[in-house]
């Protein structure tokens, strides 16, 4: 079995069951699972809530997932997101690494391979929060005249 690690992971997918069956299978795992069941839902949620890794469906009806990812990476270019798709094209991967997809992956998804790739995702989300917040604390301590 994988090693449990803590993430807060916004599912977005269109079919509905295997958004029920992926989220139980990574709350087995120790994941707090959001889930959405279309590109606008998910940008609701990521205007209120904020998330280690998002897991994004590429194939869905009304905002696909390269706009859902253009979409929430406009409003939220910190968040890491990991595309996932039933029908990869080499276009649409590299479309959806330029605008900043964390990764691309296969259906059917291996467990291991998601729960790895949601680590790394957290993982690169804590470092550039840190330098952030180190930047954010050294323009304060500049303009103080202390």
């Amino acid at each position: 079995m994988a090693e449990k690690f803590e993430a807060k992971v916004l599912l977005v997918d269109d079919e509905e069951q295997f958004l029920e069956m992926l989220s139980e299978r990574l709350e087995t795992r120790g994941l707090k699972v959001n889930s959405a069941t279309s590109g606008e839902e998910a940008l609701d949620l990521v205007s209120d809530k904020s998330f280690d890794a998002i897991v994004v469906d590429l194939a869905m009806p009304g905002i696909d997932g390269i706009e859902t990812l253009r979409r929430i990476k406009e409003k939220r270019p910190d968040l890491e997101i990991i595309m996932l798709t039933g029908q990869a094209t080499v276009k649409s991967g590299i479309e959806a690494m330029k605008l900043g997809a964390e990764d691309f992956l296969e259906k059917p998804v291996d467990i291991n391979e998601l729960l790895g790739k949601i680590s790394e995702a957290k993982h690169k989300r804590m470092i550039v929060l840190e330098k952030k917040h180190k930047d954010e604390l050294k323009k304060i301590m500049k303009s103080k005249s202390w």
